[in-house]
């Protein structure tokens, strides 16, 4: 599939002049003249530039009768949630990156992140849109320059991302009655087409991983603030192992292979820490998490959604002799990483931190005598 995915735009173009529609290929990608066309009723701002402009602590959509999530803020003056509503008339803003993402995998669903290289460091956003099969239409590699009028800049579980004002009451949620009020929602898919613009075509070469340990990764988990500019970053990291265990609710618990004799480890049964790599939230939808560690003993989470096509496959396991035994495929792991809290009540830990990939393409895991790991879905 991925060696067709680049193609889709084109294809469209192709097609709409097979119908006597008088569309080029190069008339839906805009060059750098047409760039500084678009941009000349504004300005371009990086990245980091426009969170540090439009961004706001408690944004302003905050008020006596608008209220976010009560999980948002402990008093302490920092909000997990925000929204800041961007104008939709005056000057241009628009900022410009790259898609680093991709949907096949079904682990970024209706979400992009971008990434802009600005003085040889990454600068990265998310984007949450209302578009199913995204890639089809923003695939991984493509430059993007987006007008921002009219949209807003919030923090979703402190997660910076362009977004719309959304209501929400959460009513399938895990405690539900904290997850009701305004929270980042998407983008309709009307507004992407229409201020989401290519700039030349997809390049993958030109995403920038940097190469990364968990220990560095997880540093300054504490420092929530500080680990909004950090999220959304590409990082590769090596020498990485499966460790066969699973954050539960912040503790670092052992996952459990599937017993038919028993159903234990059974991934279809909701919080069974089966060691697969999301098993079923009957819905709830928050993320998964299975550990990676290294020689160091620390721990990051991988992220995955129980919605994602390799939700229910194994997390790399070897069968010695009747035990299940991790660890026995080492290597190296690529992914976005992330900074995940969505309750203020809790106090920051490490398992705040996960990288996030977009299929088990991303992982490069072999054993000491060289066979590569096999991925292997679990049947019941």
């Amino acid at each position: 599939m991925k060696a067709f995915k680049y193609l889709s735009i084109a294809l469209l173009a192709a097609a709409m002049t097979a119908c006597k529609y008088d569309v080029k290929p190069e008339s839906l990608y805009l060059s750098e003249q047409q760039v500084e066309q678009q941009v000349a009723d504004g300005q371009i701002y990086h990245i980091n530039d426009f969170l540090d402009k439009f961004m706001t602590e408690e944004g302003n959509y905050l008020s006596d009768t608008s209220l976010y999530r009560s999980r948002a803020t402990n008093g302490d003056g920092i909000y997990l949630f925000s929204i800041d509503t961007l104008p939709s008339s005056g000057p241009g803003i628009y900022i410009r990156g790259r898609v680093s993402t991709d949907d096949f995998g079904g682990n970024f669903y209706k979400a992009l992140v971008i990434q802009e290289i600005v003085d040889g460091k990454q600068q990265n956003l998310r984007l949450s849109i209302d578009m199913g099969s995204a890639s089809g239409m923003f695939p991984r590699g493509q430059e993007l320059l987006i007008r921002c009028n009219g949209l807003a800049i919030g923090r979703y579980s402190n997660q910076p991302q362009l977004c719309v004002p959304s209501y929400n009451n959460n009513t399938n949620s895990q405690n539900a009655e904290q997850k009701v009020g305004w929270t980042p929602g998407r983008i309709p898919s009307p507004i992407c087409r229409k201020q989401f613009m290519h700039v030349g075509t997809p390049d993958e070469s030109k995403l920038q991983y940097d190469k990364v340990t968990i220990a560095e990764c997880i540093a300054n988990y504490k420092d929530i603030v500080a680990a909004r500019k950090v999220d959304g970053r590409l990082v590769v990291i090596e020498n990485i192992w499966f460790n066969g265990k699973c954050y539960d609710n912040g503790e670092l618990k052992d996952c459990v292979h599937y017993n038919p004799a028993d159903n234990t480890g059974n991934p279809e049964v909701a919080n069974s820490l089966a060691d697969v790599f999301a098993p079923t939230t009957n819905n709830i939808g928050y993320p998964q998490t299975r550990c990676i560690t290294d020689a160091s003993g620390k721990c990051l989470s991988v992220s995955s959604s129980e919605y994602a096509k390799y939700a229910h496959y194994y997390i790399p396991y070897e069968n010695v002799n009747g035990s299940i035994v991790y660890g026995t495929y080492k290597g190296s792991i690529r992914g976005v990483l992330g900074y995940y809290m969505d309750n203020a009540g809790k106090v920051p830990g490490q398992s705040n931190w996960a990288i996030t990939i977009c299929d088990l393409g991303d992982l490069d895991l072999k054993k000491g005598d060289g066979i590569k790991w096999v991925p292997e879905e679990w049947v019941k």
